[in-house]
């Protein structure tokens, strides 16, 4: 008798350089993969954001809440990472699950992050919100000031601070705060002082930029992302350094390859730039023994970070490597062919990771190959994984990390590799804790 129910055979998993591959053993692990080096919406070389947002949707489902709730908490505190952690919380409720009140407000750190929440939540049309998700943003209305709502607040926004405050109905906890909610309600915040509403009033753009670094007031990335405008109206260049190398108002959460697009827009603070930069893991013990560090700077590591974005993954690549805390390293890079880089510490050395051959296929087994003939301690792999020249070698070192920096679903095997997702220090961070749990 014929069989019917007979067993189906599965393709194995292939990257799309089209050499044999992995998908990652667990759908929370799938989900980490996607989510950890992802910026929500924005396309990478091989697949577009919607269909990366589609697979985080559909792993969102085949994970516990927990699970998800954790991760988005993770992306958000650790990773730095805005929207995505945003995006999971939405898909646990679009998936009918209840995450708590704890659960979501983890990850509404900034007052317009409540705003981007319902609107990713009525992206496909108006849903009731759920008791949860009120008591969450209730209870970041009671975490802001004057301040942080009118920055956040805009008549060009959807939701307004006045719509979401009547929409959750949070409780002030004393009468300063009472105050407060009527004037979100009333319209009648006052103007915070913060240099987009100075400029915008027609202030001195010289005056504004020196009166916000003498007082302390201006964040780390508008001061990165403003250097440029600084140097064109002369600011005093000493309070500029001063501002840069005391790394406050958010320096921590600035992800190293920020440093590289401020130093290609405005090259005489590279110095100190650069100071600033690898003071991002000065806190951070050294790694004992030899590191070999290789670099992807294939063709797909070309790909922009997001669509308004002159950063490339590759940039945030070669700033992982620029950075790395240890006093016995090399630094290869690898396409279609294997380089040695010198010199590879800060700005000028992700500039010569960067340039050190031509972006074109991923010969990431080669470069494997050729480590493992190499004596070492320790090989890190910073890739996306899109391997064009077959099954890539499983390292012979007893500690072998592979640093994804995409949202592909297929990689490399996972069998002696430790696999850590990101593009920020926390994954170098995340190593040394690895290694002092588990020291050989």
């Amino acid at each position: 008798m014929a069989k019917i129910n007979t067993r189906v055979a599965r393709p194995a998993p292939i990257t799309f350089g089209g050499t044999p591959g992995a998908s990652p053993p667990t759908s929370i692990r799938a989900l980490r993969r996607a989510v950890l080096s992802c910026l929500l919406w924005e396309d990478q070389f091989y697949e577009s954001g919607v269909k990366i947002a589609d697979r985080i949707t559909a792993l969102i489902a085949e994970c516990s809440t927990a699970d998800v709730a954790a991760l988005a908490a993770e992306a958000r505190t650790v990773y730095g990472l805005r929207h995505v952690p945003l995006q999971l919380m939405v898909g646990l409720i679009v998936a009918m699950r209840s995450p708590t009140a704890a659960q979501v407000g983890a990850v509404l750190q900034r007052a317009d992050e409540m705003g981007e929440f319902l609107a990713l939540l009525w992206k496909d049309g108006k849903r009731p919100i759920p008791a949860a998700v009120k008591r969450a943003i209730a209870g970041a209305f009671n975490r802001q000031s004057a301040y942080t709502l009118g920055k956040w607040d805009s008549a060009r926004r959807e939701l307004r601070m006045r719509d979401l405050l009547r929409l959750t109905h949070p409780t002030p906890k004393d009468d300063a705060q009472s105050a407060l909610f009527k004037q979100v309600v009333t319209d009648t915040l006052p103007t915070p002082n913060t240099w987009e509403t100075r400029l915008s009033a027609g202030e001195d753009k010289r005056t504004v930029w020196e009166s916000l670094l003498r007082e302390g007031q201006l964040g780390y990335l508008a001061l990165l992302r403003n250097l440029r405008n600084m140097e064109a109206v002369q600011v005093d260049r000493e309070l500029v350094v001063t501002a840069l190398l005391a790394r406050q108002n958010g320096a921590e959460k600035v992800w190293p390859f920020r440093f590289v697009a401020a130093a290609r827009s405005a090259p005489s603070f590279t110095a100190a730039l650069d100071q600033a930069l690898l003071a991002q893991i000065g806190d951070l013990p050294r790694f004992p023994g030899r590191t070999l560090v290789l670099v992807d700077v294939s063709g797909s590591m070309d790909a922009r970070l997001s669509g308004k974005s002159d950063l490339t993954r590759m940039d945030a690549a070669c700033a992982l490597a620029a950075i790395f805390p240890s006093a016995d390293v090399d630094v290869w890079s690898f396409s279609q062919g294997i380089v040695s880089v010198p010199g590879y510490r800060g700005l000028a050395g992700i500039e010569a990771i960067r340039n050190s051959q031509p972006h074109g296929s991923t010969a990431l087994a080669e470069a494997v190959r050729r480590a493992n003939l190499e004596p070492h301690d320790r090989l890190i792999v910073i890739t996306d994984e899109q391997a064009t020249d077959g099954k890539v070698p499983a390292p012979v070192c007893g500690k072998a990390y592979l640093i994804n920096v995409a949202s592909y679903q297929t990689g490399v095997r996972y069998d002696r590799w430790t696999k850590i997702d990101g593009f920020s220090e926390a994954v170098l961070r995340y190593m040394l804790e690895l290694e002092a749990e588990k020291p050989e």
